[in-house]
């Protein structure tokens, strides 16, 4: 399946073994029947009640007299703590420990069996109290009313020394939010106790709310009010310095007038009315380190044959409403969507319906979203009970008290690209998989520290993507596949260690995307941006303000252009060409970095590589350097599949089938690297061209040259010329390939062919190059005229002013270095060449 739940936490595994343990340990010790007897009927009153920030999670339950009991399993050292035991019997619906475990806070009703009623207040329906833990102590009563109260202490980002005062929120059903300071001091050794218990200090925090979410993470209260019948997302954030703020208010455009009341992460409702704060509607805030905020929404359904739900995305200045229909509803449809928050990722589904997970980075193309329908095995394998998205990718399952750790599954999405036929699909698996893996991630030696089994699984992983892309290049008509796979590997490998890369980079290499994902359509329209309410921003808050001035000023919002690369690119190719650079030290500067990127390379691989890139003095490449890395993995994917070697370097053998396929994979490289102007690593144009000499016949060899699918180098046409004799089908060859060459090139590897036809072609560019600046001059009576043989008047006169125009070049630039051409080795060629074409 597309997610993977990874339980960290199983009330029947990590706690009920535990409880049995201290049942018996109790019974040894003829101590009887106690607080932490647990017999096997005794398990449905075991539950979650709470996650605290630090991970810990409080549970409750019942012994045999009806005393409730609260305990603790510290997720670090995973050992249970007994905290509490409350000799009443209540109901406990919400309940919070402070981070020394020193104070327990907890809301409870009054059971409504016959004559069980609260003694302690009789006129209430619900008690909250604040119990002291070390030792058991004083209990105080905060809150003695008729209406709900949730609980939640504050826990500080910094934990290294216990603080004098506690903070707790109170969260009362009558829409409003209050903090009590509570200050502690300690006494006789461990003993803690409550400095001025009879007056604790309190603020009202929110009032008039009908929303509330409590983010445990990173400390913060995100609530709704109704203005006008305008539903303000307000957050207000805590510090460790016994401070908060309120940091923004956006509308939305939602209606909960008539929704109720409703609460998120205050703990898990357990209570007998909790159908009552239950409507189905779901709503909630997601965020992570990037700056992104988002807020999920789906409405009261009136039908199920028809989902809506919409998603947010403040931190992009816009909202998308998707709509999608149900196939074969049954009864067992029940509850709600369910949101989850995956970091970059948000994931909605309905339990053997549907399954989408949207791209929150770059939710602007539907393509980069994965939407599954019951009909996939893949979501068939999730819960089918509601579950509680908490911060850092936990879940929590309360039905079942089991805590979980929801991750997307790198092997399932790879599963996913193999068989599924839709672009769409293709295009979203693939740059899911890369994120799971971070991209490249072992291309940046981070893996190659570590042996553990999730690394090399996840390397593994990348490696079969790789091998996948290089066997189904043409599997996508929408988009290439080799580009997305570069650009997107390139971006998830950089992205989260490099801030607003996002605005710098490109992600993908489409742009539009005007084809609809079956199953579901969307709606899409702008938002209003948050007011934020602080003038300084650190942290998660800085980059939430970086990215809405983005919006906000960068309209249209700029896309990444390849203008520059492009202008630089042929700037560089002509300069090559025409032998004219700029100066001496960019020049330089360039091939330097390119010596360092080539030794970086080298460095991170493991071990040697069969293809034959990065291996050669290739000037032209290397001015050319860039994305390097992963080009060289799947053309070595491709090259070990088809178990070719060094020898193909050769000219003295046939192209093979394996050699075919290879030369096929380079040359969608090549294409998908162009139009984007991708550098590509030094050796690739050589290889590319030594294998389209083996595998291709000449017309189609000269068609690919002359339309620039391969490209000619130095370092190819010299291994040519040194590794095919001179047979009638061979000179054929070797002329087309030198015709085609740029000037200067094509001068130096005629010298080293020893041939009467390069002997022409040297003394054709030897006399063009002197007779383009040709001014008749009077003719010099003192050359010698006993070297020449020849009684061909014409030839004689022509060979007597080029003398002569060496003889003046010679006078004015004494030390210009000459080039082994003179006028008797162009009368030399001239014969042989006039030789060949008589026939003589």
């Amino acid at each position: 399946m597309a997610l993977r739940l990874v339980a960290d936490f199983d009330l029947g595994k990590d706690v009920l073994p535990w409880l049995r343990a201290q049942r018996a340990v109790s019974e040894a010790s003829g101590a009887g029947s106690g607080s932490a007897d647990v017999l096997e009927n005794d398990y449905e009153s075991l539950r979650v009640l709470n996650v605290e920030r630090n991970g810990n999670i409080i549970y409750t339950y019942k012994d045999d007299k009806g005393n409730v009991v609260f305990g603790l399993y510290d997720c670090q050292t995973r050992q249970n703590e007994l905290l509490y035991t409350f000799e009443k019997d209540l109901q406990v619906f919400s309940c919070s420990v402070n981070s020394e475990r020193t104070l327990l806070a907890a809301s409870l009703v009054q059971s409504t069996k016959e004559g069980k009623r609260n003694e302690l207040q009789p006129g209430s329906k619900c008690l909250t109290l604040l119990l002291e833990i070390h030792p058991v102590n004083n209990v105080k009563v905060l809150k003695a009313v008729d209406s709900y109260i949730w609980v939640q202490f504050l826990y500080p980002h910094v934990e290294s020394h216990p603080l004098p005062e506690n903070r707790l929120l109170l969260i009362s059903e009558e829409k409003y939010i209050e903090q009590f300071r509570i200050h502690v001091a300690q006494e006789d050794g461990n003993r803690v106790v409550i400095k001025n218990s009879g007056h604790l200090p309190r603020d009202r925090i929110a009032e008039d709310f009908v929303w509330a979410q409590w983010d445990m993470s990173e400390q913060r209260l995100y609530y709704i009010d109704l203005k006008k019948s305008r539903s303000i997302l307000k957050c207000i954030q805590f510090y460790a310095d016994e401070s908060y703020n309120l940091m923004f208010e956006v509308p939305l455009d939602i209606s909960l007038s008539n929704s109720g009341f409703k609460l998120v992460n205050f703990g898990c409702d357990y209570h007998e009315d909790r159908d009552k704060f239950s409507k189905h509607l779901t709503l909630c805030v997601f965020t992570n380190h990037t700056g992104s905020l988002c807020v999920c929404y789906s409405p009261k359904c009136a039908s199920w044959e028809q989902i809506t739900y919409s998603v947010f995305y403040i931190h992009k200045g816009h909202s998308k409403t998707f709509t999608t229909s149900l196939e074969n509803v049954g009864s067992h449809v029940t509850k709600g969507i369910t949101f989850l928050n995956l970091d970059y990722y948000v994931a909605v589904y309905l339990p053997g319906h549907f399954f989408h997970l949207l791209n929150v980075q770059h939710p602007d193309l539907i393509c980069h979203n994965l939407f599954l329908t019951g009909n996939n095995e893949m979501i068939d394998m999730l819960p089918h009970c509601p579950l509680q998205s908490l911060s850092g990718s936990l879940v929590l399952d309360c039905c079942s008290g089991k805590l979980y750790r929801a991750l997307l599954s790198q092997s399932s999405l790879l599963q996913l690209l193999q068989n599924t036929r839709l672009d769409c699909e293709k295009m979203a698996a693939l740059h899911c998989a890369l994120y799971c893996g971070q991209g490249a991630q072992f291309l940046e030696g981070q893996w190659r520290h570590r042996a553990d089994l999730n690394t090399n699984r996840v390397l593994s992983d990348f490696l079969k993507i790789i091998q996948w892309i290089s066997e189904n290049v043409s599997a996508c008509h929408s988009f290439d596949l080799i580009q997305e796979f570069i650009i997107a590997s390139s971006y998830w490998s950089v992205y989260s260690e490099t801030s607003n890369m996002d605005k710098l980079l490109p992600h993908s290499s489409v742009l539009t995307w005007n084809t609809e994902i079956p199953g579901i359509t969307l709606v899409t329209e702008d938002i209003a941006l948050p007011l934020m309410k602080v003038l300084s921003f650190k942290g998660y808050w800085e980059k939430l303000n970086s990215n809405l001035e983005y919006v906000k000023y960068a309209k249209p919002h700029f896309h990444y252009n390849n203008s520059v690369v492009r202008r630089e690119w042929h700037n560089l190719i002509s300069e090559e060409k025409t032998g004219k650079r700029r100066s001496t030290a960019y020049v330089r500067n360039i091939l330097d970095n390119a010596v360092k990127v080539i030794s970086n390379l080298e460095a991170r691989n493991l071990g040697p590589r069969l293809t034959p890139l990065l291996q050669e003095e290739d000037s032209h490449q290397r001015l050319l350097m860039g994305l390097l890395d992963l080009i060289c993995h799947i053309v070595e994917t491709s090259w070990r599949k088809h178990n070719l070697h060094s020898w193909v370097l050769h000219f003295n053998s046939r192209g093979s089938a394996a050699e075919f396929a290879v030369f096929h994979i380079m040359t969608r490289i090549l294409e998908a690297t162009n139009s984007l102007f991708l550098p590509l690593p030094p050796g690739f144009h050589t290889l590319h061209t030594i294998l389209g000499v083996h595998c291709l016949p000449l017309h189609n060899l000269l068609h690919c040259i002359d339309s620039g699918v391969l490209l000619l180098t130095e370092t190819a046409v010299i291994r040519l010329m040194k590794d095919l004799d001179n047979t009638e089908k061979n000179e054929k060859l070797k002329f087309s390939i030198i015709v085609r060459l740029p000037p200067l090139i094509g001068q130096k590897i005629c010298r080293l062919w020893d041939h009467p036809m390069s002997s022409n072609i040297i003394s054709r560019n030897h006399v063009t190059r002197l007779l383009q600046n040709y001014k008749k001059q009077p003719r010099n009576s003192m050359i010698d005229k006993s070297s020449f043989s020849v009684e061909f008047l014409p030839l004689n006169y022509f060979i007597e002013i080029l003398t002569d125009i060496e003889s003046s070049n010679q006078a004015l630039y004494p030390f210009e270095g000459r080039d082994n051409v003179d006028a008797e080795f162009v009368e030399e060629a001239a014969l042989k060449h006039t030789t060949m074409l008589l026939g003589l």
